[in-house]
């Protein structure tokens, strides 16, 4: 949803009523990710995407309806070939979607969540997609230590409310959207009602090191892709705001230093493009005892050779030594900037979701992996 924020938010600042279609579940082969979300107006006005296409007609018909009768669906589509076929699901996916009427009335925090997201505060909405109690009952989760508002009711007891604010922060540290099931009253090993949490993390921080080109297209790549950008090196001459744009934030300090004193977690992606060993050497040292999902670093094989054995001589581990991606990137024949730059985001992909890296034509079975 995070993608049609903006816009639903001044439907709703502006009083209207619309359809919010949320993807809550996904089998199988599915173009997208659960969280993805379609939003109708009135008057026929349609934000957003939930399937890339397949389905967004019957969504929309359903939408539509659900802002006149403002009672909640959960509609799954793709239960068989036949059906899939005819909302246009041919990729053999099967997507449950929740559909539900929104206004201020039914959704009174939707403004201090879009202020939220904007700043960059975590935070999340829970909303019973299916079973006892009241169906699309909304809570939303607060990470700010000073919450606008107290959350609402999920209509069922405190035993859910508690066990449901547990999961959603775990989730939201997490950075994770998805649904969670529960007994009638809470209970975490029950499966009578299910729970969509829609988590708005702050966006996973990508940091490069070295002001060069290859920085600047990394950069850009990494926005594209939704990462929080910084860019740092120690040369104030390089390492301006006018070279780096698309970047959220550019630092002129030593690598090292900077990384040492920036906390990280377990989404964040480092970037060594220095290949010079008095900045990349003291700078890995740091990184590859840092949590982070992906530490890649530029350089020719001669060059990490090198690289790896003064590690190795500064104290690293094998285990730690095993995290460091380098060269940087998968083998696409790159030599350009925006070349590797594309190498790098298509490894970050990899790695994310774990596919083979192949050429879909020289593999089989499912396309999209969990």
């Amino acid at each position: 949803m995070r993608d049609i924020l903006g816009q639903i938010t001044k439907w709703w600042e502006s009083g209207e009523p619309f359809g919010l279609a949320t993807l809550v579940r996904t089998y199988r082969s599915a173009p997208r990710e659960a969280g993805a979300a379609l939003a109708v107006s009135p008057g026929g006005e349609v934000v957003g995407s939930i399937s890339g296409g397949c389905v967004e007609g019957a969504v929309y018909e359903l939408a539509s309806q659900v802002i006149e009768s403002g009672v909640p669906v959960l509609e799954t589509y793709g239960v068989s070939d036949d059906d899939a076929f005819a909302v246009g699901l041919t990729c053999g996916g099967i997507l449950d979607v929740f559909v539900e009427r929104v206004d201020k009335e039914s959704f009174s925090e939707l403004g201090e969540v879009a202020a939220a997201v904007e700043r960059g505060d975590p935070v999340a909405v829970a909303t019973v997609i299916a079973g006892p109690g009241r169906t699309g009952a909304r809570r939303v989760v607060w990470g700010a230590a000073d919450p606008p508002c107290a959350p609402a009711s999920l209509g069922s007891g405190d035993r859910l409310d508690d066990a449901v604010d547990d999961d959603v922060r775990g989730m939201v540290a997490q950075g994770l959207t998805g649904t969670r099931r529960y007994g009638e009253h809470g209970e975490r090993r029950g499966d009578e009602l299910s729970v969509f949490v829609n988590s708005f993390a702050p966006p996973p921080r990508m940091l490069v090191f070295g002001a060069i080109d290859f920085a600047a297209a990394v950069a850009r790549v990494g926005k594209f892709l939704g990462y929080r950008v910084t860019v740092c090196d120690a040369r104030g001459l390089f390492a301006t705001k006018a070279r780096f744009p698309e970047a959220d934030e550019v630092v002129v300090d030593w690598p090292h230093r900077y990384l040492a004193a920036t906390d990280l977690d377990e989404r964040s992606v480092i970037c060594v493009l220095t290949h010079d060993p008095k900045f990349d050497v003291p700078l890995l040292e740091v990184a590859l005892r840092k949590p982070a999902a992906y530490i890649g670093a530029m350089g020719s094989r001669r060059t990490h050779d090198d690289r790896i054995e003064r590690l190795r001589e500064a104290g690293l581990s094998g285990a730690e030594l095993a995290r460091l991606r380098s060269p940087i990137g998968l083998d696409l024949g790159a030599r350009t900037p925006e070349e590797t730059a594309v190498s790098v985001a298509a490894e970050l992909i990899q790695l994310r979701w774990g596919g083979s890296g192949h050429p879909l034509t020289a593999t089989s079975g499912r396309i999209h992996h969990d």
